[in-house]
């Protein structure tokens, strides 16, 4: 991220915001499952196949569903830039608001379609093919905290942790403002969502790119 262009942190971090949002409201519609805190799912993948067989139950094919939507969504809006190259970042982000807008109307049975949208959202920042800054997984945003904070106590450098630390609290943020939105509007809360993904898109517009 440090290396990326400076005017993509205010979207970046918007966007973590806008993700953790979606991950509470995912969390609680589907009974526990994350929408876009892979890891998560995954050690309940193992812990799954690890229990006994009377255990399991359809926990292991929700699961391994929801991976391999995330994995989808990703492929999905790495194509989408592949494609595009000057508007991808906007095209994707217009998948996403569409995707999360189909849930709103949609209903329950939609639901998984919000994992398909986290994984294309990862999509949004590439550089050189490769994603270089992550909105959903907050695991390694913390790794690069405390990497940097090292960096800082040696004396090599001030505030690079900074924008790590603020993509952290936005996504922290966002997830408080979908737990507490959920039991109030249930899933016409990603709506909200939908109008903050359309807002980054024109955001993205402004920063594309101009030849």
């Amino acid at each position: 991220m440090i290396r990326s262009d400076r005017r993509s942190w205010p979207l970046a971090i918007w966007l973590a915001l806008l993700c953790g949002y979606v991950d509470a409201v995912g969390f609680q519609q589907l009974g526990g499952y994350f929408v876009s805190f892979m890891s998560g799912n995954g050690t309940m993948l193992a812990v799954r196949l690890a229990a006994p067989r009377e255990a399991v139950s359809g926990a292991v094919t929700v699961l391994a569903m929801l991976l391999g939507l995330f994995v989808a969504g990703v492929m999905a809006g790495t194509l989408i830039r592949l494609a595009l190259p000057r508007f991808g970042q906007v095209a994707v982000l217009l998948l996403v608001a569409l995707l999360l807008g189909g849930v709103a109307l949609l209903g329950g049975w939609a639901a998984p379609a919000m994992v398909l949208a986290m994984g294309a959202a990862n999509a949004t920042f590439e550089r050189d093919g490769e994603v270089s800054i992550g909105v959903t997984y907050m695991t390694g945003t913390l790794v690069k905290i405390g990497q940097h904070l090292a960096h800082t106590v040696a004396g090599r450098e001030r505030w690079a942790w900074l924008p790590y630390l603020l993509l952290w609290a936005g996504f922290l943020l966002g997830a408080g403002l979908g737990a507490l939105a959920f039991p109030l509007w249930g899933l016409g809360s990603l709506l909200a969502a939908v109008a903050g993904v359309l807002g980054a898109a024109v955001a993205a517009w402004r920063l594309r790119p101009t030849a």
